[in-house]
């Protein structure tokens, strides 16, 4: 049984949800079983006209205000359109949504239509996908950030168009730069430590035990390879993979950012940072107990909401100097379509109306997420009440590290998890920098081998 027999129209409600509830359990993907159908709110098919076309998008961010945003947005695109539009939550973490994703797509579900797809999924999902090239207009394609279209391409196919745009910046609080005696925020690696460690020791001093000067995500997950990427890369100790799929990670530039990364565990970071993803670094620097944080740019509006404690005491800026310049790691998401679609033509559709100008424009207003599209950066209803887009187009223009997921293809996971667990083992002292940088070197070249060799087996 595939989750396409979902969209049949005679299934009801409780038996849809029934039987993806029956799938997840074989598949162990967690998948959140609701089916929300826009315009009637029925789960059900059997109200709708003969001749209506339903297409079925799996999404993720399902907090209150991303469910209203949803709804209001393919409402409209229903209403322009007379295409109507059903919504099947992805699970919570990126591990299982990809998995998710993979499951589907692999086992040529007819369901769903459209897939969110992250950044660093197209080069594992490509097979699956449409190119968009086929269905979206070129001059609408090339309103987009060209770096980003490229992400998005594999062997010359579109298979996601960007929908918003996310880094790795710095967050600093601009009250204690001031009381310390400081007029910018770091520009160096040398400078940010020698800064977090000055604030730390006399906000201490202060009775503010608790405080640290640099909090950021050191667990041994996705997060840290973003980190560690960014360290790599401001070095000049490449990104991991080459272009050609090379593996560059067993060099003194590489070991050094890792050796200095160490060293904040447990001095200007807290020893519980190997442990730390996006939101308990979050948590600590909205609780006024942080100098700096690195965290992604779409961070920067819970850090201005009511309930923060730094909401108007803070900035952001590009992550710290290297040898090589700074660094900061390509987030965000796109839309893609598969190709198992029975409405592949009204799937586009849906796409380049999500991804489009005018949705972007509406969302900016009221979102986190930056845009995609370079020209809503000159616009001024955009710009009126969020000023920090045009610090994010300058830490994007500045230098943008991405991870080798193009180069790596489906592999990309374990390549992955590779990098982060050598990083990882640094950084709680189980290996030195030296070792686990020679070990990781072997293991990703085995890797590389062991995929070619299944490749080339495959073509023949």
């Amino acid at each position: 049984m595939v989750l396409a027999d979902l969209a049949h129209p005679s299934r009801t409600c409780g038996e849809a949800s029934r039987r993806i509830r029956e799938l997840t359990r074989t598949a162990a993907l967690g998948i959140v079983c609701l089916l929300l159908t826009i315009g009637g709110g029925s789960c059900s098919r059997r109200n709708q006209p003969t001749n209506a076309i339903t297409i079925t998008l799996i999404d993720q961010g399902w907090s209150s205000s991303d469910y209203h945003r949803r709804l209001n947005e393919v409402a409209e695109f229903t209403r322009q359109t007379g295409v109507r539009v059903e919504f099947l939550p992805a699970p919570e973490t990126a591990a299982e949504q990809l998995a998710t994703v993979r499951k589907l797509l692999e086992s040529g579900a007819t369901v769903p239509d459209v897939y969110v797809i992250d950044v660093i999924w197209p080069g594992i999902l490509a097979d699956h996908l449409l190119d968009l090239r086929d269905y979206i207009p070129e001059q609408e394609i090339a309103a987009y950030f060209p770096d980003l279209v490229a992400n998005n391409t594999v062997n010359g196919r579109l298979v996601a168009l960007p929908s918003f745009l996310n880094e790795g910046v710095l967050f600093y609080r601009t009250d204690l730069l001031r009381k310390y005696g400081y007029r910018a925020p770091p520009a160096t690696w040398h400078e940010l430590e020698v800064m977090a460690r000055q604030i730390q020791a006399g906000e201490r001093a202060k009775g503010n035990k608790d405080f640290w000067g640099y909090v950021w995500q050191g667990a041994a997950s996705e997060a840290l390879t973003c980190n560690a990427l960014e360290w790599q890369v401001s070095e000049g100790g490449g990104a991991i993979l080459d272009e050609m799929g090379k593996v560059a990670v067993n060099n003194a530039q590489n070991i050094r950012a890792w050796e200095r990364a160490a060293r904040w565990v447990g001095s200007i970071s807290p020893p519980g940072v190997v442990a730390h993803k996006e939101w308990d670094a979050q948590n600590i620097w909205l609780g006024g107990k942080a100098a700096f944080m690195r965290n992604w740019s779409s961070g920067y509006i819970a850090t201005r909401a009511p309930d923060s404690m730094v909401r108007d005491r803070f900035d952001i800026a590009p992550l710290p100097r290297g040898r090589s310049g700074s660094a900061a790691t390509l987030g965000g998401a796109g839309y893609g379509v598969s190709r198992h679609s029975l409405h592949p033509r009204e799937a586009a559709m849906l796409v380049g109306f999500l991804c489009g100008r005018n949705q972007q424009a509406t969302r900016l207003r009221n979102s986190n997420e930056a845009p995609t599209i370079s020209m809503l950066y000159e616009d001024p209803q955009v710009l009126a009440s969020n000023a920090q887009w045009l610090r994010i187009l300058e830490i994007f223009r500045k230098g943008i590290a991405l991870r080798p997921s193009r180069q790596a293809g489906t592999i990309y996971p374990e390549v992955s998890r590779a990098y982060w667990e050598a990083v990882h083992a640094v950084l709680t002292r189980n290996k030195s920098a030296t070792q686990a940088a020679d070990e990781l070197q072997h293991e990703l070249e085995r890797m590389q081998e062991t995929r070619a060799v299944r490749t080339n087996a495959e073509i023949r």
